[in-house]
């Protein structure tokens, strides 16, 4: 796929869950009404914004490998940057390097900051992926966005709360469970090769569902990191069918 191609459709693709995330985020924080009547939406809402704010983080990560605008290193930055302050104040500079970490030393407990510190137990592994990934300037910058949206904009905290807050939260356990754990945990059969990743077997669907393609096609991911999101199963084609060879 050429360059040009590949950046109008992952600039589309990025501004559909932008945009679907910001309606979402407007409307539950700024006007919902609560009422038994209203809760099963808001239930589905909820839903859906956990997983446009795992997609927020995705784009910022084709981003961090260049495959959002292949060649344009500043748009990249500048949307992948975006795209975590939307999601809850991540900063990309900080979290740019680490990823990369994680790429050149996967699953080795002291250079990899995704990979547990010598505990894989699901908590204990959990707990080291989020505070890898979450710090205190990041809590300073969504505790004044939450004191501008209740003191000046006049939001109910709850609504914030169960709007940002909750979604956000569903999403990081989201991306560890799928897009980190389950690829890159040890088992009965060893990984396939050094970048120590497993693709999760599921149906297309599926794997978009859960991660955005990053559980089902996280092999195929690490053998070609400047494959967006969006193109993964079309990777794993390529492979399986013998047209392109592993990185």
């Amino acid at each position: 796929m050429n360059a040009a191609r590949q950046t109008r459709i992952g600039l589309t693709l990025a501004g559909a869950i932008v945009a679907a995330w910001l309606a979402i985020h407007v409307t539950g924080i700024f006007f919902w009404q609560w009422s038994l009547a209203t809760l099963p939406v808001a239930i589905v809402m909820i839903g859906v914004q956990t997983w446009l704010s795992t997609g927020l983080f995705i784009v910022a990560h084709d981003a961090m490998h260049g495959a959002l605008a292949p060649g344009r290193p500043r748009l990249n930055r500048a949307v992948g940057a975006f795209c975590l302050a939307l999601y809850a104040g991540l900063s990309y500079a900080t979290l740019l390097p680490r990823h990369h970490d994680h790429h050149r030393h996967a699953g080795t407990s002291l250079l990899d900051p995704d990979y547990h510190g010598g505990d894989p137990r699901l908590v204990a592994w959990f707990g080291q992926f989020f505070r890898t990934y979450y710090s205190h300037g990041q809590i300073v910058r969504i505790t004044l966005a939450a004191l501008v949206y209740t003191l000046v904009l006049g939001a109910p905290l709850g609504n914030i709360v169960f709007f940002w807050a909750v979604p956000a939260l569903g999403a990081v356990a989201q991306l560890f469970v799928f897009g980190t754990w389950l690829p890159h945990r040890d088992g009965d059969t060893p990984f396939p090769d050094r970048h120590r990743a497993r693709s999760n077997v599921a149906s297309p669907l599926v794997s978009l569902l859960t991660c955005f393609h990053f559980g089902g096609y996280h092999h195929e991911h690490h053998l070609h990191p400047g494959t967006p999101w969006w193109g993964l199963p079309a990777r794993r084609r390529a492979i399986a069918d013998g047209q392109e060879k592993p990185a």
